[in-house]
């Protein structure tokens, strides 16, 4: 029996041409972000977030560390910690003393320019492994395909994959804590040994996106209940008692990334981080940018069919436009964020499932032309874009 159970498993994981396919184009992500890296100069931001990250794994006292030297954090620990920890690991390694010089720190962190942005590539490939992982599985191969070729072919998310931010962090948490949270409201109807480690998933995703950013954290709690109230028929019940063990871990792992110091915490909620209205300058901005024309066209054209088709207005084509339909909108005013960028996981999703309930109608041979041309069209668009980013940063240099 356990021989059984566990050849049945193994076969669950076999890597065939849909997992080749989606590897492939990761891989074309992960050349782009290496491409663009490679020729973009660490910023005075960059130095900062590398060297209070570096202070919080070094000193992680607030009397002799970063919430004195580096001012309080309330947008978020988790960029700061993931820009310092290469050079924390490179001093450790080299078996180096603390660097207390700015000078030295630049140096070290010119060294591994690659390293201190290498755990933001990391994120932006973790958010498209799990954008192709729901997709194809709500949409089919083709909805997979089309989701995660536009995502790796959005200059604004290689952008975003490429120096050290909360943002791309934030993004991927919230994806996944809103799309695991509508998993767990499904295993909700089968049985209760199945439970639990998505609870355990679903606590850690909620920890990771409020260590990135709390106004994020706030915006996938909110969608948890709203989706799980909607998907968990029968099973409402237990709602509120998951609820409570979600935020309670997630505000422990939260302060496990203040180094559990009360006073440095505290701040987060003294702050204005979680303070959030309404605006359409990141929505009018992003869609004017010609970088986005093609995928403009293409959210254009799912809206119309969205709305003519009533084939495509279902749970799985609904859920990503309401996400995204606020977050679009969506601004911080206490801390400066991108809001905007947490919506395009989900508006690419939306896209994606809309494009691939027409390849199922009638007219499939036209929709296939067509979302070969969108996708063409905004590949080229974001190698234009690289091309761009080359040109200012050589112009950078001869300066």
């Amino acid at each position: 029996m356990g021989s059984g159970r566990t050849t049945h498993q193994l076969r669950k994981f076999r890597f065939e041409r849909p997992q080749k396919i989606a590897a492939v184009l990761l891989l074309v992500l992960l050349a782009e972000c290496l491409w663009v890296s490679g020729r973009r100069q660490l910023s005075e931001t960059d130095y900062q977030l590398a060297r209070c990250g570096r202070e919080m794994w070094e000193r992680p006292s607030p009397l002799a560390g970063y919430f004195t030297t580096c001012g309080n954090i309330h947008d978020g620990t988790l960029a700061y910690r993931a820009a310092g920890l290469p050079l924390t690991v490179e001093r450790i390694l080299r078996g180096q003393a603390r660097t207390t010089s700015m000078w030295d720190m630049r140096y070290e962190a010119g060294e591994v320019k690659l390293l201190l942005r290498l755990p933001f590539m990391l994120a932006g490939l973790a958010l498209g492994a799990c954008l192709w992982w729901v997709t194809r599985r709500l949409f089919g191969n083709a909805g997979g395909y089309i989701s995660l070729a536009l995502y790796c072919f959005m200059p604004e998310v290689v952008r975003a994959s490429t120096y050290p931010n909360n943002e791309i962090l934030a993004a991927f948490g919230v994806f996944s804590t809103i799309y695991l949270a509508i998993g767990v409201a499904h295993a909700l109807q089968g049985p209760k040994r199945k439970w639990r480690p998505r609870i355990v998933l679903l606590t850690l995703a909620m920890g990771f996106t409020a260590a990135a950013h709390l106004a994020a954290f706030a915006v996938a709690l909110a969608f948890t209940v709203i989706f799980m109230a909607w998907v968990a028929e029968g099973r409402r019940a237990y709602i509120p008692t998951l609820l409570i063990v979600w935020v309670v871990g997630a505000f422990f792992l939260l302060f496990a990334s203040y180094a559990f110091h009360p006073d440095a915490f505290s701040y987060v909620f003294r702050s204005a981080a979680g303070r959030m209205w309404i605006s359409l300058d990141g929505a009018r901005w992003f869609f004017a940018n010609p970088a986005n024309a093609a995928f403009t066209m293409a959210v254009v054209a799912s809206l119309a069919l969205y709305a003519l088709s009533r084939r495509s207005r279902y749970f799985g084509n609904t859920a990503p436009l309401l996400v995204a339909a606020l977050l679009m909108v969506l601004v911080t005013t206490g801390v400066e964020s991108e809001p905007w960028l947490w919506a395009l996981p989900f508006l690419i999703a939306f896209v994606g499932g809309v494009f691939a309930d027409a390849l199922e109608t009638r007219g499939r041979r036209a929709f296939v032309w067509a979302t070969a041309l969108v996708l063409v069209a905004q590949a080229g668009l974001c190698v234009a874009w690289g091309l761009a980013v080359h040109t200012d940063a050589l112009r950078a240099v001869s300066h």
